[in-house]
């Protein structure tokens, strides 16, 4: 991989891009699926899951546009820590958003019989919602449908976090460079 010869802090660059883009495309690949099985049921996603494929869509697209920047030489190191901040923000709210409601919740005792009864009416709301074309569904609701939409949502809430750890501790780096 060229680029320009920045020691540690350099192939530091290069390395955390490349993780916050893995860290991206996972999530885009997870939201987009969530909303394509919603929107297949002719139903409309949440705001969360379209707010969380956009912010990693632009996130996607920025680590892309910095990453070739950084290698052609020509990436002002000044404008990036200011987009990185912003960047920052925004995945703190995506990661506050979707983490909301997942704090209190328990993957692993969904679908067990200690909560048959919660489940049987959250299956009853969920029937609801998606018997009547174009309604909205509940994010709330929907994260404790199945064990396998509440464990794919908490790993997207922990990328998030993860990629909120990485933005923050690279923007203190960036200044050595």
């Amino acid at each position: 991989m060229a680029g320009p010869n920045d020691g540690a802090l350099g192939s530091t660059f290069k390395v955390v891009r490349i993780l916050q883009a893995i860290s991206l495309i996972s999530i885009v690949g997870m939201a987009a699926n969530f909303i394509a099985q919603i929107v297949s049921n002719n139903n409309e996603p949440s705001e969360v899951l379209v707010g969380t494929l956009s912010v990693t869509c632009i996130a996607v697209l920025y680590c892309a546009i910095t990453f070739i920047l950084y290698i052609d030489n020509i990436l002002p190191f000044l404008l990036n820590t200011v987009m990185d901040g912003m960047l920052l923000i925004a995945l703190i709210v995506v990661a506050a958003v979707v983490g909301k409601p997942l704090s209190y919740l328990n993957c692993q005792v969904i679908g067990t019989s200690s909560v048959s009864e919660s489940t049987y009416q959250l299956g009853l709301e969920l029937k609801k919602t998606f018997s009547k074309d174009g309604a909205r569904v509940n994010y709330s609701n929907w994260i404790g449908a199945n064990k396998v939409t509440c464990l794919e949502m908490k790993a997207i809430w922990g990328l998030s976090i993860a990629l909120w750890y990485v933005s923050s501790t690279w923007n203190n780096f960036q200044d050595a460079l």
